[in-house]
This record gives C-alpha cells, sequence and structure tokens, in this order.
C-alpha cells in the first residue's frame, strides 16, 4: 500500500469537490478495480453468450468452478506473501534491487508447489468420480493455475507502486475474456459454460503474463541468493501463518455451511450452499469500500505521524520522542474511529439499496434474510483487519497472529453454533468471530502502546548472536582471584 500517499496528499490538497471525487476513484482504482473488472467480464459474457438459457447442471458446474477456481487460488497464493513482502521492502530499502528476482522465482517456485498439491487431487477427483470430461477438469485446472499467478505477481506490481498497470492489465485480460467468448461461441459454436470458462482462463493468463513482462523490465539482473530468502521464511513464519488464518476466516463460515444438509453437491465433487455464498458475497461487497477509506485515511495522516517518530528516535531528544510517540498513537486512534463512522455510513447506504433493489433482480427469499447478519460480521471483519495492519507497523507479529487465530477459531465455533439457528441468524459466527478478533487486536494494542519504548530501545543486542554452549554469567570471582595470586 505504500506510495499512494503521496499522490493522495496532491489531490485532496485542492479541496474541492471535483478532487475529492478523483482522490475517491484513484484509490479504487489503486485498491479494488481489479475485482470489479473480473466481476464485470463474467457478467457480460453471462449476458452476451445468453447463459441463462442453458441446462441447470452445466450452469452449476460452471458456477461452482469459478467460485472454486478464486476462493482456492486466494487460500493457496495468500500464506507467503506477507513474508514475501516484507523481503522486498527490506531490499528495497538496502538498494540490493539485483535480489528482487531471487525473491521472485524463489516463491513462484513454492507457489506453484503449494497449488499442485491442493488442486491436482481435487481434479482427479473431479474426473474420475464426478465424470467431467478431462478437457474441461485441465481448463478449469489451468484457470486456477492462472489466477494464482496473477494474484502472486501483483504483490510485486504493488511494491513498484504500479496500480495503474495492475488495472489496466486486469482491463485488457477481461477485455480479451469477453471477445474471445463471443469468437468461441458464435464462431466454433462451443458450449456456453466451455467457451466462458475458456476464456476466462486465457484471460487470466493474459494478465499473468503482462505481469511478469513487465517486472522482467525493470528488474533484469538475479543475484540467485535463494538461501536469504528462505531465511526470512523461517524468521518470519508467523506472517505466514497470520495470512493463511485471515484468509481462511474469511471462507471457514462458508465451508461450515458446506458441510450441512442444506449443501448443494455438483458432480459428487464441488460443494457450495449457493443462498449462503451469494449472501456473503453482497455483504462483502456492501463493505469493500473499507479498504479505500483505510488506504487513502492512513497514507495520508497516520504514515506521516509514523514516520515522524521514526525520526525522532534517530534524532530527537527524549521530549521529542515522547510527544512524537503520543500524536501517532493519537492518530492512530482517530484513523480506527473516523474509519468505523465513515465505513458506518456508507455501509447503511448500500444496506438500504440492497434490500429495497435487489429483490428485484431475483435476489430474495433465503439470500436476503441471511445478508444483514452477514454485512455486520464482514463490517466488524474489515475494522480488524485494519488493526492487523497496525500491528504489522509495529513487527507485532505475536499479537497479529493471535489475532488471526482468534478470529479464525471463533468464526469456526461460531458457525458451527449457528447452523441451528434460523436463517437471520446465520451470519452470526462471523459476526463472533469478527468481534473476538477485533478485541485481540485492540488489546495488543494498547499493550504496543505501553511498552513500545522498551519494544525501540530494549531489542537490540550489543554483541553478535552465534551458536555454542552459553558462556559463564560470572564476571568476577574474589576468592579465585585470591588463590590464582597465592600459586
Amino acid at each position: 500500500m505504500a506510495g499512494i500517499g503521496v499522490n493522495l496528499k496532491k489531490i485532496f490538497s485542492k479541496n474541492t469537490i471535483t478532487t475529492h471525487v478523483y482522490g475517491f476513484t484513484y484509490s479504487m482504482v489503486a485498491t479494488i478495480a481489479p475485482m470489479f473488472l473480473v466481476i464485470g467480464a463474467i457478467i457480460v459474457m453471462q449476458l452476451l453468450l445468453g447463459f441463462s438459457k442453458v441446462g441447470y447442471a452445466s450452469r452449476e458446474l460452471y458456477s461452482c468452478t469459478v467460485l472454486y477456481i478464486f476462493v482456492f487460488a486466494l487460500l493457496t497464493a495468500a500464506p507467503f506473501n506477507a513474508v514475501l513482502s516484507k523481503y522486498l521492502s527490506d531490499v528495497i530499502y538496502n538498494e540490493t534491487y539485483e535480489d528482487i528476482m531471487a525473491c521472485y522465482y524463489f516463491g513462484l517456485g513454492i507457489n506453484i508447489v503449494f497449488s499442485f498439491l491442493f488442486g491436482v487431487p481435487f481434479c482427479i477427483w473431479e474426473h474420475v468420480v464426478g465424470e467431467v470430461p478431462i478437457y474441461y477438469v485441465f481448463t478449469g485446472f489451468c484457470g486456477y493455475m492462472s489466477l494464482v499467478l496473477v494474484f502472486y505477481t501483483m504483490l510485486y506490481l504493488s511494491i513498484c507502486k504500479d496500480y495503474k498497470k495492475i488495472s489496466l492489465f486486469f482491463f485488457i485480460g477481461m477485455s480479451i475474456t469477453i471477445i474471445l467468448s463471443l469468437i468461441l461461441r458464435y464462431l466454433f459454436s462451443v458450449e456456453v459454460t466451455y467457451a466462458m470458462l475458456l476464456s476466462l482462463t486465457v484471460g487470466f493468463a493474459v494478465i499473468a503474463c503482462l505481469e511478469f513482462a513487465l517486472i522482467k523490465s525493470y528488474f533484469r539482473q538475479n543475484s540467485g541468493k535463494y538461501r536469504e530468502v528462505f531465511r526470512y521464511f523461517k524468521k518470519y513464519w508467523k506472517l505466514i501463518l497470520t495470512n493463511f488464518l485471515y484468509i481462511l476466516g474469511l471462507y471457514t463460515h462458508n465451508f461450515v455451511f458446506w458441510s450441512t444438509d442444506m449443501r448443494m453437491v455438483v458432480v459428487d465433487s464441488f460443494v457450495c450452499m449457493q443462498p449462503y455464498d451469494m449472501a456473503s458475497f453482497i455483504a462483502m461487497f456492501t463493505n469493500i469500500s473499507a479498504s479505500v477509506l483505510f488506504i487513502s485515511r492512513v497514507e495520508m495522516h497516520f504514515h506521516e505521524r509514523y514516520r515522524a517518530y521514526s525520526e525522532a528516535v534517530i534524532g530527537g531528544r527524549g521530549m521529542d520522542i515522547q510527544n512524537a510517540k503520543s500524536r501517532m498513537f493519537r492518530q492512530l486512534a482517530e484513523e480506527l474511529m473516523n474509519l468505523v463512522r465513515i465505513q458506518f455510513i456508507v455501509s447503511v447506504i448500500i444496506y438500504f439499496l440492497c434490500i429495497t433493489l435487489l429483490p428485484y433482480f431475483g435476489f430474495g427469499g433465503l439470500v436476503m434474510k441471511i445478508y444483514p447478519c452477514l454485512a455486520v460480521g464482514y463490517f466488524i471483519l474489515f475494522t480488524m483487519y485494519s488493526a492487523i495492519i497496525f500491528q504489522y507497523y509495529y513487527n507485532d507479529l505475536t499479537g497479529a497472529l493471535l489475532t488471526a487465530a482468534s478470529f479464525w477459531l471463533a468464526t469456526l465455533i461460531g458457525s458451527i453454533f449457528a447452523t441451528g439457528l434460523q436463517p437471520i441468524w446465520y451470519g452470526i459466527g462471523l459476526v463472533f468471530g469478527a468481534l473476538v478478533g477485533w478485541t485481540v487486536a485492540y488489546f495488543r494494542l494498547r499493550y504496543i502502546e505501553k511498552s513500545v519504548d522498551t519494544h525501540i530501545f530494549c531489542n537490540g543486542s550489543i554483541m553478535k548472536k552465534g551458536q555454542g554452549g552459553k558462556p559463564s554469567n560470572v564476571v568476577y570471582n574474589r576468592y579465585e582471584l585470591l588463590k590464582e595470586e597465592r600459586r
């Protein structure tokens, strides 16, 4: 996220309605535009290719395939991104740019292997047990691997602050997806759902190739220091678990309802619960603007206070350090409160629009009964994740891990309990999990505020660390000295 704050300051400094709208648009392009482009491409293909006229079995197979591609691509790509981002930040700080490609190839290998371990067994099961044609299974697997590469490579472009190019690549890829689907359907008479799946796979592959080409144009040298990257994985293993548990918690409540009697099984392979999954998507969309608001405000306000405190620590007086620390934590509290206030207003407006308009588009019944509780859950969830980002600022990896673990565990327990309640309370598991996670994050931030001086000034070591036996803690022994003198 670092880097867009300078541009946002320039935009908002003019303080006009036009610049505020432009600033919000710029923030959206930098954060959530790719997601909207993919959703838009899928909807356009469905409208142009007559998806609603396709048989029920084919539609559900396609929908479940796309759902699993996104969910598990995110699950398998997410765990390593935080560690790689940490390594890249240190490389850029040290200006050893030749190490970036070593990091890229090492992380790429781990992501591919990890994704294969999950994807290949499922595809074999889908073909053998579900009797899905091998070409369909292979296309879905290629789409899954392509999206993994897209998510992975986006990390490096984000570090390079190329948010606009990320959105541009998604626009190119999804445009190719729509055009190719029309060609496959109306020129080569390919079946509708397979034309859509193949086109989406090609679109993801194009995005991944464009991203990789841009990275190669930036970083032409490779130091080959793969062991250094591996050491970061060993040192910052808490980052891996934190990211994985957070992403897993995002879908744990869905997985719980997939295991109930209300689930739908497609070709003996895919499991889902459509009303709950659709309500989850709408609820997440209701609160997605929290990401834009958080990045905009943190980059423009808190990051400045954090930098002022860091500069005071390096060369300021004790009084300057204390004043900078007080201002920094006051700003942190203000940003969290402002995020809650502004996002609450936005979420309420979107919520009333959804419950008013969506029934006219066929989203009613059970979906709209589940939606309100999930909307509350995602509102708290995005606030909790903002607190995790602040923990990263202070290198509180233990606190971030405790927050993510408590969120996941509480969501799991709460969702299991919620399966026995009325539909209106199905989302209470997510509400409970996000609330527990937020509570843990809040108290960890309070702990950081009280102990930040210890963390900053007392974590260093005078002697270089090494391996071997611990030396004696006896510095001076008067009696041993007298014995030596008598000899």
